[in-house]
């Protein structure tokens, strides 16, 4: 199972496009993605038959939130499973960085009365005891967890990745995610033994109205500055090719 990180329902719609059949649903990827438009839901389950998976985040940066942000994180998912989500990623972390049980517990019920996936995100890498963390997850009833081993990228993490798809991969799906591409897929998933990638296959694009005479909108700099980030087409077809 191949999963591509949307940014946007144009990016869901290349995704589907091309073939795949799962997308994590985000908007502003440049802060490791937020809360879609509920608009980018409706679209996407309008023109496609893509499996879904809504991320809620209020914000950037890490996952302990405060009470407002929670409430309105609550809010969207609600909203998010009322108009056809078949999925919520979420993530909740206590100051300690060790799971919210509390929080976590309220999305899962939510989730599963419902009848969809609960998939706990990649606040899992940032946790303080992985194997404590995962033990939580699966005590909580949460079905999948995305993760790069907790490290940089998935190819760095394959011991972790290895390690928790053995213990505890019969007891909770494994997702593995960050910097994996057509040249190290292959690897991670002989490695590992986990069947299921993640990928933002990224690209960019142009749009020239970025900069001003004397104003930046820019979200990178250097080659990349006029431009915005978007999946590309090729990258998700060479991925295809070996895990489609």
């Amino acid at each position: 199972m191949l999963e591509i990180c949307c940014g946007s329902f144009e990016d869901a719609m290349t995704a589907y496009e091309c073939g795949v059949r799962r997308i994590e649903l985000n908007s502003a990827l440049s802060l490791g993605g937020l809360t879609p438009s509920l608009g980018s839901l409706i679209m996407t389950k309008q023109y496609t038959d893509l499996e879904v998976m809504a991320m809620i985040r209020s914000r950037g940066a890490g996952f302990c939130y405060t009470e407002y942000q929670y409430e309105q994180m609550l809010e969207d998912m609600k909203l998010m499973l009322a108009y056809g989500s078949d999925g919520i990623v979420f993530g909740f972390l206590k100051e300690d960085r060790t799971i919210d049980e509390k929080r976590c517990r309220e999305f899962v019920e939510n989730i599963h009365n419902e009848g969809r996936q609960a998939v706990f995100h990649r606040a899992f890498d940032c946790a303080k005891d992985a194997n404590q963390a995962i033990e939580t997850l699966i005590d909580l009833g949460v079905d999948r967890v995305l993760t790069s081993g907790q490290a940089p990228t998935a190819e760095e993490g394959i011991a972790l990745l290895s390690k928790l798809q053995k213990e505890y991969g019969k007891q909770i799906e494994i997702l593995a995610g960050c910097g994996i591409h057509a040249e190290n897929v292959k690897k991670i998933i002989e490695e590992t033994e986990i069947l299921q990638i993640h990928s933002s296959c990224g690209g960019w694009r142009e749009d020239f109205t970025t900069k001003g005479e004397q104003v930046s909108f820019a979200i990178s700099s250097g080659k990349h500055e006029n431009q915005y980030e978007t999946v590309s087409v090729d990258k998700i077809k060479n991925l295809l090719k070996i895990c489609g």
